[in-house]
């Protein structure tokens, strides 16, 4: 519970510290700075301008990221990898097959077909081993 009200306290006093700054110009005009009528007028207009400034900000940001979020989902774009297997075909003739891969932004390959048509990799079998027979050999020199 402590670490959890630090955060908190850390998280508002940091937002606090982000939302009273900002930039601000010292140009008072035709007016003189020694008057405390437009001394104050110019620091509270500063700071209501800072304070609406960052707070226009933070929506629109808050909004645009919203956004952004909610259609990286449907972006239609993609990236293919091409890999090239070789094959040997029913005449013996060895071939290189092209074998496409979907990967993501990131460059991972994505847990779906590709919308080439490629069709499924082949899952990796082991071969059973040799089949062992149950009658033993002949002894050299003998015939049957």
């Amino acid at each position: 519970m402590k670490s959890r009200f630090l955060i908190l306290t850390g998280i508002v006093s940091l937002s606090g510290g982000l939302l009273l700054t900002g930039c601000a110009h010292t140009d008072y005009g035709g007016t003189s700075p020694y008057h405390p009528g437009p001394v104050a007028g110019k620091t509270v207009g500063n700071a209501v301008g800072v304070t609406a400034g960052n707070v226009a900000g933070f929506g629109v940001g808050a909004v645009e990221g919203t956004a952004a979020g909610m259609a990286a989902p449907f972006n239609p774009d993609y990236h293919m990898v091409r890999y090239w297997r070789t094959e040997t075909t029913a005449d013996g003739r060895t071939i290189q097959v092209p074998y496409d891969v979907m990967v993501d932004q990131y460059g991972r390959p994505v847990k779906m077909p590709a919308p080439t048509g490629n069709p499924k990799p082949p899952p990796a079998v082991t071969a059973p081993p040799p089949a062992t027979t149950t009658t033993p050999a002949p002894a050299k020199g003998t015939s049957q």
